[in-house]
């Protein structure tokens, strides 16, 4: 199989934009809505039905000017090699991009498969762009 060939949403609109067939707002527009995978630290050593936190800890790495980047893959698949060099994040979550941005903290950038060709770094500012286009949450 084609490593570079689209398999999910994501990977069609990074492909679109990659290519030049998408403006970077058309894109953001039509990212928030699809669904993308964030791994978050398993929590097995724990007393049976006692959980620590109420929030999964997503995976974040700090990338070489020390901003702190949030994790993400197009699918659980994409994650696999990735998250091997980092124990502890064998689970994940597939949700909407938009839960995500509506979650992240300031200043901090985005990737989407790191070091894939399929893939893609927001840094905080087109993270923040990202966020400006999100519809209103229904409440």
């Amino acid at each position: 199989m084609d490593a570079t060939a689209p398999r999910t949403d994501v990977e069609r609109l990074l492909l679109e934009m990659l290519q030049g067939q998408l403006d970077p707002e058309s894109f953001a527009r039509r990212l928030v809505d699809v669904e993308v995978f964030m791994p978050v630290k398993d929590e097995k050593h724990q007393i049976a039905g006692f959980q620590l936190s109420t929030k999964a800890q997503p995976l974040v790495v700090e990338d070489e000017e020390g901003n702190r980047v949030l994790i993400t893959f197009s699918s659980p698949e994409r994650a696999k090699a990735f998250v091997a060099e980092y124990p502890g994040f064998s689970g994940g979550l597939l949700t909407e991009m938009a839960w995500i941005l509506r979650r992240m903290g300031e200043n901090m950038g985005l990737s989407i498969n790191p070091g894939e060709e399929l893939g893609y770094d927001f840094d905080p500012d087109m993270v923040a762009m990202l966020a400006s286009v999100l519809p209103e949450e229904n409440q």
